[in-house]
């Protein structure tokens, strides 16, 4: 595994996503706790959650109170696991999505999410998204709270514009130390804000970084090159999967981004933690470019 810096300390280069152990088509917790701890076994350090990740309308932390679980089942060191959680969003339980970035309720939130967390600070809490109803300044100035009071180490901002990245900034200083937008082979949209927390400093952690990349078996060598993509031919040169290839390229774009792929099972974490063994070519790197979306 190679490391990456967040903030003040370092993590592993990809994380866990553990989003799909809590949301719809769930896998069973045993399942769920087995992702978790082979991550754990692989070496990744960063556990990405919300109080947001669960299914029906009376789970709200389901996620989180999962990752204490694993973690607290695991057999070995857990010291430098790093758990990200954010806050600022809730799921009614009909399939949708709302956003409350109040500070009041983002206040409460992470309170609520240390608790399910069982830990003394929450090691990184981002603002799930920007609340068009709540002045963003206000938003952020709740993290700064959180963070005057110990409830949390270190705030992070999520689904953000350049804007946005850089008012926080002036208000958070060098406590503001990761952006988490949507950034795949399929969506390239937030290139700028890749290149501005790249510039200030702050770790960028793609979320759905296997976007546009098909799932094919990680039985074998990945994919057959008929699944369509140059992803998928250069790993089958390669002998890996075309998702280490996908989290490769991402690693290559900048050295702050973090990839966070989401796994609902052992043998995808695990192919994905590989991704940091796999070193582009530069002719590789060019042939990618050459065929993704600007």
């Amino acid at each position: 595994m190679k490391y990456r810096p967040l903030g003040s300390t370092t993590v592993s280069a990809i994380g866990l996503g553990a989003m799909p152990l809590s949301i719809e088509n769930r896998p069973d917790e045993k399942r769920s706790v087995a992702t978790v701890h082979a991550a754990l076994d692989a070496d990744i350090t960063l556990i990405d959650t919300a109080d947001s990740y669960h299914w029906h309308a009376d789970e709200r932390g389901h996620n989180e109170l999962l990752i204490a679980r694993a973690l607290a089942r695991y057999g070995g060191d857990t010291s430098n696991v790093l758990v990200a959680t954010k806050g600022g969003r809730g799921r009614p339980g009909d399939g949708s999505w709302t956003v409350t970035g109040s500070p009041a309720h983002l206040k409460h939130a992470a309170e609520a999410s240390l608790k399910r967390l069982g830990v003394e600070a929450i090691g990184l809490y981002q603002l799930h998204k920007p609340d068009p109803d709540v002045p963003w300044a206000e938003s952020v100035g709740a993290l700064r709270e959180l963070l005057d009071a110990g409830t949390i180490r270190a705030a992070g901002i999520s689904n953000v514009t350049t804007d946005q990245i850089r008012e926080a900034h002036a208000i958070l200083g060098d406590a503001l130390v990761s952006v988490q937008n949507q950034y795949s082979p399929a969506i390239r949209d937030t290139e700028p804000e890749l290149e501005l927390s790249t510039r200030l400093g702050l770790a960028f952690l793609p979320w759905s970084p296997l976007g546009g990349i098909s799932r094919s078996s990680l039985d074998g060598p990945s994919g057959p090159a008929s699944a369509g993509t140059t992803f998928h031919r250069i790993a089958a040169e390669r002998g890996v999967s075309p998702q280490q290839i996908a989290l490769a390229w991402l690693l290559a774009r900048s050295p702050m981004v973090i990839p966070v792929p989401g796994a609902s099972r052992p043998a995808s974490i695990q192919d994905s933690a590989k991704a940091t063994e796999v070193e582009l070519e530069a002719a590789e790197l060019a042939e990618l470019e050459a065929v993704l979306p600007n």
